[in-house]
């Protein structure tokens, strides 16, 4: 595994500030690909730059999107749940700003920009296959544990990113409903994905704390180690296809 360089990255987006986290191999001699890591509605906390960490370990180049601004994470679920509905109450300037994260990944040094993901975990799997349903023009997205309503529904032949969805089987929080009409949103736009529901794993199953945070603030999730890891491959068989 690679030693891995790391700093804050400041976009300016109108009055928005992110204060993202940017992790790329030490002494990185040719461009690779780059990945757009979202975080779940708590903001930046150490579960997205950690994966953002390992992601560089094994040479790819990560940015972990600071989504609110200056660096904000929520302190309690509801405190969280505000932020993140926010966002999504606007999705006209969401959607910019999705974009412009995009292009800021790819004007970095370090990236091959004809080789970008974003992957994304609740909801920041929801923005991910955002930028999909756009059209964006991103290689592939993944979500895990991530909202599939959408906020843009796919256009037949628009989707241009290749699609990885890592699904909890018993999270209560996106019914059976909610999964098949994703699949058909995606069947009738002609897209390329993948879709996997692990048993027994609930909301938030990628996340050591999920299961405290579910007893402290009375929410439905809980860490299931056997998903994790087994998302986790599912990533990087993922990355290895597209990027190849």
């Amino acid at each position: 595994m690679s030693t891995v360089h790391t700093e804050v990255l400041t976009m300016h987006l109108g009055e928005h500030v992110s204060k993202s986290y940017l992790a790329y191999p030490a002494g990185q001699q040719s461009p690779q690909p780059g990945v757009l890591v979202i975080p779940e509605f708590w903001g930046l906390t150490e579960h997205t730059k950690s994966r953002a960490y390992r992601l560089a370990e094994l040479g790819y180049c990560a940015l972990a999107l600071d989504v609110y601004g200056e660096g904000w994470v929520g302190s309690t679920a509801e405190e969280a749940a505000a932020a993140m509905n926010k966002l999504f109450s606007n999705m006209q300037v969401t959607s910019e700003r999705m974009l412009s994260y995009l292009q800021a990944l790819k004007d970095l040094k370090q990236i091959d920009e004809t080789k970008t993901a974003s992957i994304g975990y609740c909801l920041g799997g929801a923005l991910s296959l955002h930028l999909a349903r756009m059209g964006a023009d991103v290689t592939g997205v993944a979500s895990f544990h991530g909202s599939l309503d959408p906020r843009t529904t796919a256009k037949q032949g628009g989707v241009k990113a290749k699609i990885l969805v890592c699904h909890g089987d018993a999270d209560s929080m996106i019914p059976e409903e909610k999964v098949n009409n994703f699949k058909k949103e995606m069947e009738e736009a002609g897209a390329d994905y993948k879709f996997i529901s692990y048993p027994e794993a609930q909301h938030g199953f990628t996340n050591p704390q999920a299961t405290e945070n579910g007893k402290k603030f009375g929410i439905p999730t809980a860490y299931n180690e056997k998903a994790d890891k087994g998302s986790w491959e599912e990533l990087l068989k993922f990355f290895s296809r597209i990027f190849s």
